[in-house]
């Protein structure tokens, strides 16, 4: 399918074809490729005014009300105060009606943390689209799965780069290498999202899923999925590969 993918274009004719079509919006672009690259960043001034937002509205608020109750700029708002007094939330969750800070499950200020003192985040990840393309052999190798750590945590628990550790929690495990990097915050670790589930003969995972830590407890008005903060600690890992460990 080659011929038919590529409609005959080397990689360079299909980047001079992608500047031939933008000319005919943009004529002032360079005509060669040549000329591109010489250039490097191409700018251009916006010859309109500056955008502003709700324009309409700050002209003239009663003909052009917003979507809120009140057709205004809400601070307050009624409808959340309401929520928050009907609604049954589990305990240490509320529905504020003013922007304020609530602690986080299983934030910096979660007692928990004296038992599992790493915060888990995800990331999205260049080796794959959630999960799709994560059983693809050569993806994988060129972009192996790793739980991101920063230096100092990593010397705290005698880590280095490429060491198999196993990060766990009271609802489960997963076991894969680690990336030692000052690219993230000391306190902090990161596992790139939609790593395919692989457990071993014990349950722990092996393919470094985050979804084995994660919470399945709802955000408190949307019923969203908050699990991007998940206490954790982490381990070097001694034991076997997934077919025989535990």
């Amino acid at each position: 399918m080659r011929e038919q993918y590529t409609e005959g274009r080397t990689r360079d004719e299909w980047l001079q074809k992608i500047l031939t079509d933008a000319r005919q919006k943009l004529p002032d672009l360079p005509a060669t490729l040549e000329e591109a690259w010489k250039l490097g960043v191409y700018k251009v001034r916006n010859p309109g005014k500056p955008f502003v937002a709700y324009k309409a509205f700050r002209d003239d608020p009663v003909a052009n009300p917003l979507a809120t109750p009140s057709g205004r700029i809400e601070i307050f708002s009624k409808r959340l105060w309401d929520i928050g007094h009907k609604w049954e939330l589990p305990a240490g969750e509320r529905i504020a009606a003013l922007p304020e800070y609530d602690e986080a499950t299983e934030g910096q200020g979660d007692p928990l943390r004296k038992k599992y003192p790493l915060q888990l985040v995800t990331h999205h990840y260049k080796q794959r689209t959630h999960s799709t393309y994560g059983n693809v052999p050569w993806l994988k190798e060129a972009a192996p799965q790793t739980v991101w750590v920063n230096p100092l945590d990593a010397a705290d628990r005698g880590l280095a780069h490429g060491d198999m550790v196993r990060v766990f929690n009271d609802r489960g495990a997963t076991v894969l290498p680690v990336k030692v990097t000052p690219r993230i915050m000391p306190g902090i670790i990161s596992i790139p999202q939609g790593a395919w589930y692989t457990p071993g003969a014990g349950g722990t995972d092996f393919g470094g899923s985050a979804n084995v830590l994660t919470s399945l407890r709802p955000s408190p008005l949307a019923k969203g999925n908050p699990q991007h903060t998940t206490l954790v600690e982490m381990t070097r890992h001694s034991g076997g590969s997934h077919a025989n460990a535990s």
